[in-house]
């Protein structure tokens, strides 16, 4: 696992294999690497470069679950969905850096997905990064697209 200078609360702690989440989701452990590939979950690694999943992880793949088997969102659907998720407003970016920010000025794939240079996210962690870590469920995710609405 990365250097980690900050203690991790219980929900970040990185306690699962791959084989376990998949298990526990009934999921193939193939499923998990193409969330990955897609930016859809950021699971930490171990020094052996071994997938490790936290509880928040785990949540935000059953959400992912639930929008794919009980919505029929695709893949596609939900990167967008991410992308639709203020973190210029959560990260607190300037005009500046959200002018020059491709999660700003797209809606392809989460903030998480770019390389960031010259902006507040450049050197930052994305699994450290508010906006990620806040969309951890279903229901964060549907509130934070809400109060962005309604601070406009």
């Amino acid at each position: 696992m990365h250097d980690q200078t900050r203690t991790l609360a219980p929900s970040d702690l990185p306690i699962y294999s791959i084989g376990s989440v998949a298990r526990l989701l009934g999921v193939s452990v193939y499923t998990l690497r193409m969330y990955e590939r897609e930016g859809l979950v950021l699971p930490q690694k171990s020094h052996s470069h071994q997938r490790r999943y936290s509880e928040r992880d785990v949540e935000r793949l059953r959400c992912i679950r639930q929008a794919i088997q009980e919505q029929g969102f695709t893949i596609s659907a939900i990167k967008t969905l991410y992308a639709m998720i203020p973190c210029w407003e959560i990260v607190g970016c300037t005009n500046e850096e959200r002018a020059a920010c491709p999660a700003y000025r797209g809606h392809e794939q989460p903030c998480w997905s770019y390389t960031h240079s010259d902006n507040i996210c450049a050197s930052r962690k994305c699994r450290e990064c508010p906006a990620y870590q806040l969309i951890s469920n279903c229901d964060q995710i549907k509130s934070s697209i809400i109060q962005s609405t309604l601070r406009r």
